[in-house]
């Protein structure tokens, strides 16, 4: 019983850690976007 206990957290940290991965692709993604929009209409 323990090994499938710390196998279901282990998971779960994997998927927690993982979300914040792909949150912070999209925000990069998103704030590279708005920066170079942002130049473009300077130039």
């Amino acid at each position: 019983m323990a090994f499938f206990s710390t196998l279901i957290s282990t998971v779960l940290k994997m998927l927690f850690i993982g979300v914040f991965a792909v949150g912070g692709v999209f925000a990069g993604k998103k704030l590279r976007k708005r920066k170079d929009a942002k130049n473009s209409e300077t130039k």
